[in-house]
């Protein structure tokens, strides 16, 4: 058996071929261009809801994070109230440091808007207009997508792939739709504050939705009866509107390690069903599929790996 570690900065993919049947192993790097770092948020990063003209909500809303308007005055907050807010409401009327504040969150807001909106390279083939701009049924890997016009989910839900530590950053060149009941699904340890939503108008999360990711609006974020969001509805130069809504400003979560495989070494990775992680003895247990399959390694820190053995219908994957 051939046996080969690669080692490598924390946003280094590592990716593992295994023959299972003939147990031949190699491994392979993908190309570090394709990775994408975090978008910088600032000081915008700590509001579940940051708005310009006005946030209004029909109760009961339930907020987790802090919310903020500006430059409206309170006034133009209509039907959120405290109790619905973990957290603090500011308005630029508050003024002093307050409205300072606001003003510095605002700033960073649009820094952060126009850094998602400029990462390169530009995409290209899958990474294209991917589903035809209806996300509904796909399932994406880590990486930089761009939408010419809008983006639609509709259909099916949308899962996202990938470890602790990538980053989906979504270009979209007009409006995002999210049509009613459609689900966001994470898998393979994929977090929702390492997801993107850059919107060149405005964005609309339908009735029941459940949705991740941070959304950056030029205009307008409207969460409709049930949506819920992991993730913040930052609306540059237009209003926030709830209706019955979920907002909590995600976690980021590290240091954690899942398996996912694929039947071709450049196809669609998914959580490798089966496995069991042992982070004391470092070791993953995945069940023998009978074929060919490729195996990646998606971590929040760097890891190495060190064998890839079949044992009695099973593949051990050690690493350090």
């Amino acid at each position: 058996m051939s046996n080969t570690s690669l080692s490598g900065i924390p946003a280094a993919r590592h990716w593992s071929r295994n023959l299972v049947l003939a147990a031949f192993v190699a491994l392979w790097h993908q190309d570090a261009s394709a990775a994408q770092v975090a978008v910088d948020l600032g000081s915008a990063s700590r509001f579940a809801i940051l708005a310009a003209s006005e946030i209004t909500s029909v109760p009961t809303s339930a907020i987790q994070g802090d919310v903020g308007l500006s430059p409206s005055a309170r006034s133009r907050i209509a039907g959120l109230t405290p109790v619905e807010v973990q957290g603090t409401i500011y308005a630029a009327d508050d003024g002093g440091a307050v409205a300072v504040m606001l003003t510095q969150a605002h700033g960073d807001l649009t820094a952060a808007y126009n850094d998602a909106a400029g990462r390169t390279p530009v995409p290209t083939g899958p990474f294209l207009n991917p589903g035809g701009a209806n996300l509904g049924g796909l399932n994406l890997v880590p990486g930089l997508y761009k939408f010419t016009g809008g983006a639609l989910i509709s259909g099916s839900d949308l899962t996202l792939t990938g470890g602790a530590s990538d980053v989906w950053i979504f270009q979209v060149g007009s409006s995002l739709t999210v049509a009613d009941g459609i689900h966001v699904v994470l898998i393979g340890g994929a977090q929702a504050a390492n997801i993107y939503w850059q919107v060149g108008t405005s964005a609309t999360l339908g009735t029941s939705v459940i949705f991740k990711g941070s959304i950056l609006a030029d205009q307008s974020i409207a969460l409709h009866t049930l949506a819920t969001l992991e993730g913040r509805a930052l609306a540059r130069i237009a209003a926030v509107t709830l209706d019955s809504a979920t907002i909590t400003v995600p976690n980021l979560t590290t240091n954690t390690l899942t398996l996912v495989s694929a039947d071709l070494v450049t196809g669609l990775y998914t959580y490798a069903t089966g496995q069991s992680v042992n982070v004391a003895t470092k070791t993953v247990i995945v069940p023998a599929s009978g074929s060919m399959r490729y195996y990646r390694i998606l971590s929040g820190t760097a890891v190495t790996i060190t064998t890839i053995k079949l044992l009695n219908g099973v593949v051990e994957i050690t690493y350090r």
